[in-house]
């Protein structure tokens, strides 16, 4: 079957899942700088998912270039992924509100992570769908970048406990490492 539809529809949840998280920022309740002060937790919070989002709708707009056609496990596959990237917004503002609490830390990183495996596994449906010589799997590769982020979520998630702060930056650093244009699939749709 066609990709357009899965393509058009995973837009359409990440427009929505960016719309409830703005939605979460509230108006301060003061009219000077003073009172952004409360609100400046749950904005960088904001900040950082929304630059998730971005990069997963980024690659996800890639992996489909790379791509002709779609199955149901691939369908699955990409609801999956959707799943977890929906979780975010409740994570963003729960990570906010708690100004980084172990378990608020622990279960943002939680949806990093199981957003990262969802991506894999929808990146192996494709490449089964496509074979192991098609675009898409010269484009991936042994996935470093994959395999590294999801040790860093690992790791994010066990400092929650510890030193919440470091989560953050942990997770912080990650997003700063995947917003770097990954141009694997890119170079392999060129040639």
């Amino acid at each position: 079957m066609g990709k357009g539809r899965i393509e058009a529809f995973s837009d359409g949840v990440i427009a929505i899942i960016i719309t409830i998280m703005v939605l979460e920022l509230k108006v301060p309740e003061g009219h000077d700088l003073a009172a952004l002060r409360p609100v400046v937790p749950v904005f960088c919070a904001y900040v950082l998912s929304f630059v998730y989002v971005g990069i997963y709708w980024n690659n996800h707009h890639h992996t489909f270039h790379a791509v002709q056609k779609v199955n149901g496990r691939v369908l699955w596959a990409n609801l999956h992924l959707l799943f977890w990237l929906s979780l975010l917004p409740a994570v963003t503002h729960w990570i906010g509100e708690s100004h980084l609490a172990a378990w608020p830390t622990a279960t943002y990183g939680i949806v990093l992570l199981m957003s990262a495996i969802a991506y894999f596994i929808l990146i192996q449906m494709l490449i089964a769908e496509h074979g192991r010589d098609s675009a898409i799997a010269r484009a991936v590769g042994a996935d470093f970048k994959g395999k590294v982020s999801v040790v860093i979520y690992l790791l994010g998630i066990a400092l929650a406990f510890v030193l919440p702060w470091l989560s953050a930056v942990l997770y912080a650093l990650a997003a700063a490492w995947w917003f770097v244009p990954d141009r694997r699939i890119e170079h392999v749709m060129e040639a």
